[in-house]
């Protein structure tokens, strides 16, 4: 089967009484001409890749750049000493997208979900779920499945690139799989699949890519905060029975045309939003002799 339609995902497991995420995986193994155990071995190695680029975080690093590095630990620090509004998930979320998108700029090892740029997302909403005890390994990897499989139709019919579509396509991407992985993991069906990914989508539509001095750094670690939060309020929303008027596949089409439509300034060029504000421009040419 081909990744083309969430809908259509959704058509296949409602008609065959199957898991959403099942489905996904089928069409890995005729995709790739593998067994299921040699299919689902390498989306553990790719959970196993994840939860190591958090675990092994390290928060003395710093980027080439100076820019980014560190903040990961100071969240981690503010949950356990400060007072922080959120609660303990969501606390813990925000630490390992931090950590995550920090490791991606000191140039550890991470897995691009669907971007470098975006890697910290998925781990930050299924790491803390994992090692709290709420979550196997098993339930991690069919949630991984599902993001998967939406990460492919957005693929397919639009974009995951911010040179092409703006940093939706990067991040809002990363928050509309994570949505979906999440649903999964807590046993939601696959119409709330459906919901909980174009929900975050929408919230993230026209998102510019917009990076200073041309680094992946600033604002993108942060905005995989943004982006993992987004997920888990969509996926709680699509859990509690709450739909998106839009269907996902139209929201993933237009997500593709507003890319089109967004100046090339503002598609990874470093030539307009942040990083054509004032700091930005003195940034960029304190890092010249470097970048």
């Amino acid at each position: 089967m081909e990744l083309y339609s969430v809908a259509e995902i959704i058509d296949a497991a409602r008609r065959t009484g199957r898991e959403f995420w099942e489905i996904v995986l089928d069409a890995d193994i005729e995709e790739r001409q593998v067994t299921r155990e040699e299919s689902i071995s390498k989306m553990r190695g790719v959970w196993r890749a994840m939860l190591t680029s958090f675990e092994e975080y390290d928060p003395e690093r710093r980027s080439m750049s100076g820019l980014a590095g560190g903040d990961g630990a100071k969240m981690r620090s503010f949950c356990e000493n400060g007072s922080p509004l959120s609660g303990e998930y969501i606390q813990n979320v925000i630490a390992v997208a931090l950590s995550v998108g920090e490791s991606n700029a000191c140039m550890r090892k991470i897995v691009a979900a669907p971007t470098a740029g975006a890697c910290g997302v998925l781990p930050a909403v299924l790491v803390p779920l994992y090692r709290g005890g709420r979550a196997s390994e098993d339930d991690i990897i069919h949630g991984l499945y599902t993001s998967a499989g939406i990460g492919a139709v957005i693929s397919s019919r639009a974009s995951i690139s911010g040179a092409y579509g703006g940093c939706q396509a990067e991040i809002g991407s990363a928050s509309a799989m994570s949505a979906g992985a999440l649903v999964t993991v807590s046993g939601g069906g696959g119409e709330a699949v459906g919901h909980a990914a174009a929900m975050a989508l929408k919230n993230l539509l026209g998102l510019v890519c917009d990076p200073v001095a041309g680094l992946v750094e600033v604002p993108c670690v942060k905005r995989n905060v943004v982006g993992a939060v987004n997920a888990v309020s969509c996926a709680d929303m699509a859990l509690a029975g709450i739909e998106s008027r839009i269907p996902v596949d139209e929201v993933i089409d237009c997500m593709g045309e507003v890319g089109l439509r967004i100046p090339h300034e503002l598609r990874e060029t470093a030539m307009g939003g942040l990083a054509a504000t004032p700091t930005g421009k003195k940034v960029a040419e304190t890092l010249k002799p470097e970048i």
